[in-house]
């Protein structure tokens, strides 16, 4: 993290300031798991999540940690909960000793603090102390002696391509798909029952140093919490608790679906945490147009051309539906664009049982070509006997004043 930039941990975990534990320990869990790198594999932007998370959780879940944050905006083992008091005569910020009764220290050597203000705000560069605190002891990986709480799996999202018919209609469709499950060697923890190990991250100490130019810090392991001991991991999981593994499904595709729509398939998400219950697997649709239908929600709307003389004498059609041909009456006088409707002739309805949308018939009138003369004299004999003029309206409002 850059120098003067602040990490906000409530945001990070999406909780108030004010939030109880048991929130954040909830809030974590559940973004863990949909951050976690063995779900989103190859994926670093997840994996950049996922470290950012547990650092925000590690320090939040401790009520000492918390308590620092909360006062300086920033956490050090070497602050304690009450914080530092002023520098004598100078009114500015007083670092801690270089040592302590449990080892713990760090080295300010060759550092300047002349250019530190009474709030520890340097006067140069607007970065602050706490800043530079804030980039050192950044956290990048959850505590592997953190005990595991109850967290219901995630769910999954399969996306299905189905053709018009298929959704109006309904279908079966098998498919394969991977998902998390319990790891059947651990049975879910994440470790074996062997001897506990000495930490690789400390060497067993249960601290860790850091160094920025000069400065030296001392802290608690963040592998193994300070106790210089881990449990094993679970060789086949990977201290997960979960294996990724794919399974084929069967599963019925309710009629009326459409691009958009998700049929849900409880308990085939992925797997649950210490005995928590499994997500929901759903399937998200992706519907083929139609060449002759256009579907709007659970309506159906198809173009018919009618004649002429079928438009202004009316007369019964036949036009095509989901179902089949059915008989429309075309009334006389029927205008080209005027929209017809068949109740219930369109896609059956997911919201609710038994019940289906309606289909619109839009007319279009067929302008006959004319070739002979005789069909040239009655259409002008036609003319005569209906002398209105159909752009009169137009002419009269669009006239300039």
């Amino acid at each position: 993290m850059p120098v003067g930039a602040q990490k906000d941990y409530y945001g990070t975990l999406g909780v108030d300031r004010n939030a109880k534990p048991d929130q954040i320990r909830k809030a974590y869990r559940r973004l863990a798991r949909k951050f976690h790198p063995d779900v989103n594999p190859g994926n670093k932007s997840a994996e950049e999540k996922f470290k950012e998370l547990s650092e925000a959780y590690e320090i939040l879940s401790d009520e000492k940690k918390r308590k620092v944050y909360d006062q300086y905006g920033f956490y050090s083992d070497n602050i304690p909960p009450g914080g530092y008091g002023p520098a004598g005569g100078g009114g500015g910020y007083s670092p801690a000793p270089q040592g302590n009764a449990d080892g713990q220290g760090f080295d300010f050597s060759g550092f300047d603090f002349s250019n530190l203000g009474a709030e520890g705000a340097k006067t140069t560069g607007g970065s602050s102390f706490r800043d530079i605190f804030s980039q050192i002891f950044s956290r990048g990986g959850q505590s592997e002696s953190e005990p595991e709480g109850e967290e219901r799996g995630s769910d999954i999202e399969h996306r299905m391509h189905l053709g018009f018919w298929d959704a109006v209609r309904g279908t079966q469709v098998r498919f394969n798909a991977a998902r998390n499950e319990v790891c059947a060697t651990c049975k879910g923890t994440g470790t074996t029952s062997g001897k506990p190990v000495t930490c690789s991250t400390c060497g067993g100490s249960g601290k860790t140093t850091k160094q920025v130019g000069s400065m030296k810090f001392s802290g608690t392991c963040p592998t193994c919490n300070g106790s210089g001991k881990i449990k094993p991991r679970c060789p086949t999981c990977n201290g997960t608790g979960v294996t990724r593994k794919p399974e084929t499904f069967e599963v019925r595709i309710p009629a009326g679906v459409d691009t958009g729509s998700r049929v849900r398939v409880p308990g085939k998400g992925n797997a649950g945490v210490n005995g928590a219950p499994p997500g929901d697997l759903y399937i998200v649709t992706e519907v083929e147009p139609h060449p002759v239908f256009d579907r709007k929600g659970d309506n159906i709307y198809v173009k018919v051309p009618v004649t002429f003389t079928e438009a202004a004498l009316g007369a019964k059609v036949e036009v095509p539906t989901i179902d089949g041909f059915s008989t429309i009456k075309i009334p006389p006088g029927t205008q080209s664009g005027q929209k017809l409707r068949l109740r219930g002739k369109g896609a059956p309805s997911l919201r609710a049982a038994g019940v289906r949308g309606d289909e619109f018939v839009e007319v279009q009138v067929a302008v006959p070509r004319v070739a002979d003369e005789r069909t040239k004299e009655i259409l002008r004999e036609l003319a005569r006997l209906n002398p209105d003029d159909p752009r009169k309206e137009l002419k009269e409002k669009g006239a300039a004043k």
